[in-house]
């Protein structure tokens, strides 16, 4: 049952935030990759998220009233890094470069590149800079970044059940923000990669990197971008599949929250013991012959310390 109707409990506590009415939803999926599975229920509280990812603008105010400094901006520690080159042990982040062709999908050191001098300002290196892309999105966040801005501001990152509640928009179990069809009359609804990644951008739907938030229809609670654009940070660690409700197997769990930081790093790369979040909504490198993840129920992990060129995150305000 989708409760939709339940009011706002008066007005926005911040500009430009949409109420998220609470209700029961179906979260998660069991046709598409395997770590949104199972689908089940969850019920989750209202709440208010912010209409649009995080811009560049919103972000340059907040480092300039506090002095904050990105992790990207601060050289990494040599014994969270062992074995690394003393040449990539500098301020930086990764940038994604297309290639010339067709490569092996599962060699993602082929478009990724670790690019010292590039942080949020100069989003693709040092000859680059935001100062014409004051309403796109801000990237190259790590978690602790986004949770930083969250407390200036007097907000909070959502849980990934709150994020997929809102990006859903009351539409229980369509396959993308929109409904259920791809491009709806051949229309784009979401800023995504269009044609063969990572060689072959299309640019069908008018953008190459990011886009200025809002270039696309809001969903049915008003938010944009919930799909595409930019991936986004939930509080939740990561887990490898959607993780049960301990206290209340029989029940549906309210306001569940995900998995634990110590089980959350990623038993593949044991030199790195990095935890890992839970990111959502896709990004526009997502492609559908590869990471077909602008869709609600699309989850991935991603490194506490780590941005890259399409990360970013939005806020909630729980009343």
């Amino acid at each position: 049952m989708d409760e939709t109707a339940n009011a706002p409990p008066g007005p926005p506590p911040h500009p430009q935030m949409q109420w998220v009415p609470g209700g029961t939803y179906l979260m998660g999926s069991d046709q598409h990759y395997p770590e949104e599975a199972p689908a089940h229920q969850v019920t989750v509280d209202g709440f208010w998220m912010d209409k649009y990812q995080v811009t560049n603008a919103k972000f340059a105010r907040f480092v300039k009233k506090t002095g904050y400094v990105t992790v990207a901006e601060r050289a990494p520690d040599p014994e969270d890094f062992p074995g690394a080159p003393p040449e990539n042990l500098v301020p930086g982040s990764l940038v994604f470069q297309p290639t010339s062709g067709p490569v092996d999908l599962k060699r993602v050191n082929l478009w990724w590149r670790w690019t010292p001098g590039a942080y949020w300002r100069k989003p693709e290196g040092l000859k680059s800079h935001v100062k014409s892309r004051g309403l796109h999105p801000v990237v190259h966040i790590a978690y602790e970044d986004a949770q930083a801005y969250a407390d200036w501001i007097g907000k909070d990152l959502p849980t990934e059940a709150e994020w997929e509640r809102a990006a859903r928009g009351g539409m229980d179990a369509k396959e993308y923000v929109w409904g259920d069809e791809h491009f709806p009359k051949g229309r784009a609804f979401a800023n995504t990669w269009q044609g063969e990644f990572p060689w072959q951008n299309l640019v069908t739907d008018g953008f190459e990197g990011t886009a200025p938030v809002g270039s696309f229809p809001a969903n049915r609670f008003g938010l944009n971008d919930m799909a595409g654009n930019v991936w986004e940070w939930t509080k939740d660690w990561w887990t490898e599949v959607h993780p049960a409700d301990p206290d209340k197997p029989c029940c549906i769990p309210t306001n569940p929250r995900g998995g634990t930081r110590e089980n959350s790093f990623d038993p593949a790369a044991p030199e790195w013991q990095v935890p890992r979040k839970v990111v959502k909504g896709g990004s526009y490198l997502c492609a559908p012959n590869y990471c077909l993840r602008y869709r609600p129920a699309a989850r991935r992990p991603q490194m506490t310390d780590t941005g890259t060129t399409h990360i970013g995150f939005r806020c909630i305000s729980r009343p």
